[in-house]
């Protein structure tokens, strides 16, 4: 097929949403598919950014086209999702495939096949207008969802929702070719110039809720351990560092942001992995997130094949158990502290848990992912 994916903001950025749209697009391409990407904004002067840039950034293997579409700011994406739907005509699609609600709105309305993915709850009234005209439109041909709790909330809303397989639910994905031959966490120390020491590392955003103060607890905890916290945008990297130089804490480290082709190795330097959710989760957009997150970094964990301690959210149970995770309660900082230390003590545990994680991650590659959404279109 001819698939248009019409990307909801800029490249290249360090948001989740544009990793996630572009691993999309990449698997939609390595699946056959003659993709074309449109952004949004110009750049200003400067030549757009080039495929290796891209493919760093992002942590891609396959090329794809992209073209930037101009936009006027503070008509809020309603004319680049315009533009985008009538570019996807000009270039004869067979598929629109969004994240965007003026573009899916617009272009089931008008009878485009459309795929409308979505990852929270449509707020405000103009989206809530937006998604009733994609699901009432004649192109409407798949709304995809990250996660139970967001279907189970849309239907609630709506009533009901269309079933299966119009509606389906898809958590996102991982590079699993990325994670084939990760170093054993002794040797991406090395590599990294991290002292030789036991290792647990976080990576991804700091934003308020991902847990990084409850980090910085356990580091005070367990001061013979090293706390590798990679990524995150300056001002929270400056924020957090600060806390860290505040209270002493010397076995701390903040990477700042790590392109996507580097992060495998920064998190293969780790003995274990945590993802300290809390019960409020900003997001870039400075929303509570926590009822229908489905991190990227769930499954690039698994497939790194470390031992995973987790927030026991009931969303994030969706793809964490017992078996491939320990799941505790996100406030308690003794819970978290006493399962440290004893993974750190048990290696056979760990081992345990870290191979159920590699064989779950198998579930869950981008291909995988695109090839069910797309399946019968």
């Amino acid at each position: 097929m001819k698939i248009c994916l019409i990307a909801p903001t800029y490249l290249p950025a360090r948001r989740a949403n544009t990793i996630q749209v572009m691993k999309m697009a990449q698997a939609m391409a390595v699946l056959g598919h003659e993709v074309l990407v449109t952004v949004p904004g110009k750049h200003h002067g400067r030549s757009a950014p080039t495929w290796d840039e891209l493919s760093h950034h992002y942590g891609l293997r396959h090329p794809f086209k992209i073209e930037w579409l101009p936009e006027r700011f503070w008509l809020r994406r309603y004319d680049y999702g315009y533009r985008a739907v009538h570019h996807a005509r000009k270039h004869d699609a067979d598929l629109i495939y969004t994240r965007l609600p003026q573009s899916a709105g617009l272009a089931s309305s008008l009878g485009i096949s459309t795929v409308y993915e979505i990852h929270d709850f449509p707020s405000g009234r103009g989206v809530r207008i937006l998604f009733k005209l994609f699901l009432q439109g004649s192109g409407a041909r798949r709304l995809v969802l990250i996660t139970r709790s967001l279907r189970d909330d849309l239907a609630r809303w709506l009533d009901s929702l269309p079933s299966t397989p119009f509606t389906i639910i898809a958590p996102d994905g991982v590079d699993l070719a990325r994670y084939a031959d990760v170093p054993s966490s002794s040797d991406a120390r090395s590599t990294l110039s991290i002292p030789e020491r036991f290792t647990v590392g976080y990576t991804g955003h700091l934003y308020l809720g991902r847990g990084a103060e409850m980090i910085l607890s356990m580091a005070a905890r367990l001061p013979e351990i090293i706390f590798l916290l990679v990524g995150g945008d300056p001002d929270d990297v400056d924020r957090v560092q600060a806390e860290a130089e505040n209270t002493g804490l010397n076995n701390v480290i903040l990477t700042g942001f790590i392109p996507n082709a580097e992060l495998p190795r920064y998190q293969a330097a780790c003995d274990i992995l945590l993802m300290p959710y809390q019960q409020r989760v900003a997001a870039s957009s400075g929303g509570n997130i926590a009822r229908y997150l489905s991190p990227m970094k769930v499954f690039e964990y698994l497939a790194c094949g470390r031992p995973i301690i987790s927030s026991d959210l009931p969303v994030l149970q969706e793809t964490l158990n017992q078996n491939n995770a320990i799941l505790l309660p996100p406030d308690d900082v003794d819970a978290w502290v006493k399962a440290i230390q004893e993974l750190q003590t048990d290696p056979s545990r760990r081992e345990a848990l870290a191979h159920q994680a590699r064989m779950e991650a198998q579930k869950y590659s981008w291909e995988a992912r695109a090839e069910r959404i797309l399946e019968g279109l």
